[in-house]
């Protein structure tokens, strides 16, 4: 039975990750921080399956990493972990690097000195390159990172890279531009949006405030592109591949599409707020996967507008059952100080 660890196995990536690993007959070892117990929502539907195993500890302890590697003797390693909202990251820089960058480079180490020789994934970003120099990116465009997230996942792809030719580890990079999903996390612009939809057609919420809808990225479905990151460390030679759509959509469209699906005019409900301002912005992301068409065979098969729909759809019912939760719950409570009849006894 082959044997996968995978870090961050409590986000949006590593929640499909381990489904898909599950599914083909690994034994998946996942790392998840102490506190994460309000997140692991994503990966609950799992933990009655006796080959999933979860590891206390975080990108910040290289004794962890090492003791976890050492004992599990992984086949796979899908660094997966980060700091990855880039907006957090203006705030919170020192945090970011130490996560994202360094957390990367304890997990190389990590496994050089377990003593396995595992084919170890690294999840790099197309925030690195930030102000672009050609559009669309490919795996030869220059990196112009313009947030310290960016920053960092440029160290930690450039460490995979140092690893692969200083210590023949077979070490592979996936440059994944945005991929999004019902699980993703709700600080992300998309996920923020249609969460808010399925509130504002509740009539939960009555605005949405949001930052530059200009900006332009090349936006697919989660689990497809998790299918890529496996595909990657089943290639005989390791390798650096860019994972996108090769299409590219304003944030303006997203929220257009999304409104509209529910019927919406998003114009009544959109507001600017300039907290949402970044202070550099990435204007235009848009990949070129021929080299993962070309070696791995790999397709993107969501379009555009149907993510947009199922994201919405899911949140929708999301609402819709918490929403019938909350009234059973109440209906309990209210039970419970119903006056009885009294009984009472004959004589």
């Amino acid at each position: 039975m082959r044997r996968a660890f995978i870090t961050g196995i409590t986000g949006q990536d590593g929640s499909y990750l381990a489904d898909f690993l599950l599914a083909k007959g690994y034994e998946v070892h996942g790392l998840t921080r102490t506190e994460s117990p309000a997140r692991a929502d994503r990966i609950q539907h799992l933990r009655d399956n006796p080959r999933l195993v979860l590891h206390f500890g975080d990108l910040c302890d290289a004794m962890a990493l090492y003791r976890i590697i050492h004992k599990v003797q992984p086949h796979e390693v899908y660094n997966l972990a980060a700091q990855s909202h880039v907006g957090l990251s203006f705030d919170s820089p020192d945090h970011t690097a130490n996560v994202t960058g360094m957390g990367a480079l304890r997990v190389l180490e990590a496994i050089t000195q377990s003593g396995c020789k595992p084919r170890f994934y690294q999840a790099s970003s197309s925030e690195m390159f930030g102000k672009v120099v050609e559009a669309p990116q490919s795996e030869r465009t220059p990196f112009y990172p313009r947030s310290p997230y960016g920053v960092a996942k440029a160290f930690g792809h450039w460490m995979t890279v140092n690893y692969r030719e200083s210590h023949s580890l077979h070490a592979s990079s996936g440059i994944l531009f945005n991929h999004e999903s019902p699980r993703r996390g709700e600080a992300f612009v998309t996920r923020k949006i249609t969460k808010a939809i399925a509130r504002i057609k509740a009539g939960m919420q009555h605005s949405l405030a949001l930052g530059n809808l200009d900006a332009r990225r090349d936006w697919g479905f989660a689990p497809e592109y998790v299918e890529a990151m496996w595909l990657m460390l089943q290639q005989d030679q390791p390798g650096d591949y860019v994972i996108a759509t090769g299409e590219t959509h304003s944030v303006r469209e997203f929220v257009a599409t999304a409104f509209d699906h529910v019927g919406l005019d998003w114009h009544a409900f959109v507001v600017i707020d300039p907290k949402f301002i970044r202070p550099t912005e990435v204007d235009l992301l848009v990949g070129d996967a021929s080299k993962a068409r070309r070696v791995l065979g790999w397709e993107p098969r969501t379009r555009f507008v149907d993510l947009v729909r199922l994201m919405v759809d899911a949140d929708m019912d999301a609402l819709e059952e918490e929403v019938a939760r909350s009234q059973w719950g109440e209906s309990c409570r209210t039970e419970k100080f119903v006056e009885q009849p009294q009984l009472v006894s004959q004589v």
